[in-house]
């Protein structure tokens, strides 16, 4: 099956959709289909405001056109809601095909941090988008009951996955005292609430692992924390590792990818009982949820590294990907692709 996925989130760019989207591709490809990425890189871009490591692609209807009638796709699925995403989705309505949709970031609350404007418009806006298709991937079960109460339509579960293969517990480690190690990993930026970490009264060091718009001021204000700057691959498990706890304190993630990674490495999160948190750690014992991110930290140290680790091998690419390939369509139905079953809507069961 010939799949085409469009997005703007790409290299070099490093998040968690470009790691979704990566390991997603890994995974198809070793199932025999073939994968094509529409990026900003085909296109004439240019750095976003605020987030210039993100490109804004001008892309016409007439390129897209081409690029689709190039490949020729059995499955379009959009990941993105930037101008490659309305531009693909602008072709494919017009030509009555089928695509899927991707709802990765609550956009709109970021919008409304940093603008001021109103969730309502924004939220209109991509209820458009995406009720136009046949599946809205979401990554957690909170989010979708979250979109079905915004009048998303189309929701259905899209989980996500570790890879195992550099983020494990047996490895190498970064030099450091006995004092406890609270690292946080991702962006820099106001959206992710990094501030409600540094500046808690915790033991020990504070570690931080990321890049973004806010990296120069928090330096300025938290000297005393240790800056790794953007880590990846060999290196970012080295630092999961070698850390006490990682604290995510994002009240917005729709996932939080970096969570996982670091149970993998046997490193128990720290967090507010928020949507990513509250599906990605529920009861297990990867981690503490607490309203006080203070309290969650210091109990989050009492939390056996065994256990965690092995809590985290419950989330697979492999298993993600067949809840990928269970809601796709193909784009019309002269396509010769082979039965793949109904997708889960938002508010139903999947037994």
């Amino acid at each position: 099956m010939k799949i085409m996925i469009v997005t703007e989130a790409w290299d070099p760019q490093v998040n968690g959709v470009v790691r979704t989207l990566k390991m997603t591709t890994r995974e198809l490809e070793s199932l025999g289909h073939e994968v094509r990425v529409v990026n900003p890189d085909m296109f004439f871009s240019f750095p976003c405001p605020t987030y210039p490591e993100i490109r804004i692609a001008l892309a016409t209807r007439a390129h897209f056109r081409k690029i689709i009638d190039g490949f020729d796709p059995d499955v379009l699925h959009i990941a993105t809601e930037g101008p490659l995403g309305w531009a693909a989705r602008g072709v494919a309505l017009e030509r009555g095909w089928r695509f899927s949709t991707g709802f990765h970031s609550r956009f709109p609350e970021y919008l409304h941090m940093r603008i001021r404007l109103p969730l309502s418009l924004s939220y209109a806006l991509l209820r458009k988008f995406h009720n136009a298709g046949v599946a809205t991937m979401v990554p957690t079960p909170v989010m979708l009951k979250t979109l079905d109460a915004l009048q998303f339509s189309k929701g259905v579960l899209w989980s996500r996955g570790v890879n195992t293969d550099v983020f494990h517990a047996d490895g190498d480690r970064l030099p450091r005292t006995d004092k406890p190690v609270f690292l946080y990993v991702g962006r820099l930026a106001v959206e992710k609430s990094v501030e409600d970490f540094l500046s808690l009264d915790l033991p020990g060091e504070k570690w931080v692992a990321g890049e973004g718009p806010s990296a120069a001021a928090l330096r300025r204000r938290y000297p005393e924390a240790r800056w790794f700057g953007l880590l990846s691959g060999d290196d970012l498990a080295r630092i999961y590792r070698s850390a006490s706890v990682m604290v995510f304190p994002s009240h917005t993630d729709t996932f939080g990818l970096v969570m996982i990674e670091s149970m993998a490495c046997g490193t128990p999160v720290a967090a507010f009982p928020v949507t990513g948190p509250i599906d990605v750690l529920g009861d297990g014992p990867g981690g503490v949820m607490h309203t006080d991110l203070r309290q969650a930290c210091l109990q989050a140290l009492k939390l056996d590294r065994k256990q965690v680790a092995r809590y985290a091998q419950k989330f697979s690419w492999a298993a993600a990907t067949r809840q990928f390939l269970g809601a796709v369509r193909p784009v019309t139905d002269s396509r010769t692709v082979s039965a793949l079953p109904q997708p889960r809507l938002a508010g139903t069961r999947n037994d």
